[in-house]
């Protein structure tokens, strides 16, 4: 039981790199950014969470960053709506580690 416990906190704990640094990436890949820059990476976030959807395991924050990515867009902010997107691939992108490494977690722990 307790190996399976070490596999569970090693599982959330990669999770939780993995996605801190999506988000640091996306972060630092900022630049002075075009619409063209912003469509381009709001379509990656956007297939990103379809993938996630199809997995069934879509996060609300993505939504949440999408629409401030569109928003900031709406508004000319392109820089802004491109870190929306890049944090919004970011969630969906570990949305999916997250669905892929407990589809078989399971398996692992024990029953009592």
């Amino acid at each position: 039981m307790r190996d399976n416990m070490r596999k569970s906190t090693l599982a959330l704990a990669t999770l939780a790199l993995t996605m801190g640094l999506l988000i640091a990436g996306a972060a630092s890949a900022l630049a002075a950014g075009s619409e063209a820059d912003f469509k381009a990476a709001y379509a990656a976030a956007e297939a990103a969470n379809k993938e996630a959807a199809s997995l069934r395991n879509q996060w609300t924050t993505t939504a949440a960053a999408l629409a401030a990515a569109k928003k900031a867009a709406e508004a000319g902010d392109f820089d802004k709506a491109i870190a929306s997107s890049n944090e919004a691939e970011a969630l969906s992108k570990a949305s999916i580690y997250q669905a892929q490494s407990e589809k078989d977690a399971w398996k692992a722990l024990e029953i009592h």
